[in-house]
């Protein structure tokens, strides 16, 4: 077993939800954007995204092999691919409108904001249990040291 698996873990981890924040970021900036991509000649309101994250490894004999191996066994998450919310869009009634259809709607994002609030609170939250974890590994280091005084 590494001295540093630890600090692999919460460092993947802080990784990870750091990019879950940018991308909630991202939904939330883009909540009103009406003309996100052209399709066919046609602009579709921004969609939702989120992220997928998975452990590095998955299997447990990749577990056992490294540690009973080379010790390089490495735990924590990665984030494997962004993926666009299938939620449909919002139809909003304002004939004034630019994008406004021939009835007055327009389709707005599939970005709710109190949904987007959780999931960054969510993110903020594992984001400082992980810094709590690494300091606390950092905090074990430290007292092993000492004990070598």
């Amino acid at each position: 077993m590494k001295l540093t698996n630890g600090f692999d873990a919460s460092a993947s981890a802080l990784t990870a939800q750091r990019f879950r924040m940018d991308v909630i970021s991202s939904n939330i900036a883009n909540a009103e954007t009406t003309r996100g991509r052209l399709v066919d000649g046609q602009y579709e309101p921004y969609k939702r995204k989120l992220t997928v994250m998975e452990p590095i490894k998955t299997k447990f004999s990749d577990l056992l092999t490294g540690e009973l191996g080379s010790g390089s066994s490495s735990g924590g998450v990665k984030v494997t691919r962004v993926k666009e919310d299938q939620t449909p869009s919002k139809l909003v009634y304002n004939p004034s409108h630019p994008d406004a259809d021939n009835q007055g709607y327009v389709k707005m994002p599939n970005v709710d904001m109190l949904k987007e609030m959780v999931d960054m609170i969510s993110a903020t939250r594992s984001y400082e249990a992980n810094v709590t974890a690494l300091n606390a590994t950092k905090s074990m280091f430290s007292k092993a040291l000492e004990i070598g005084k």
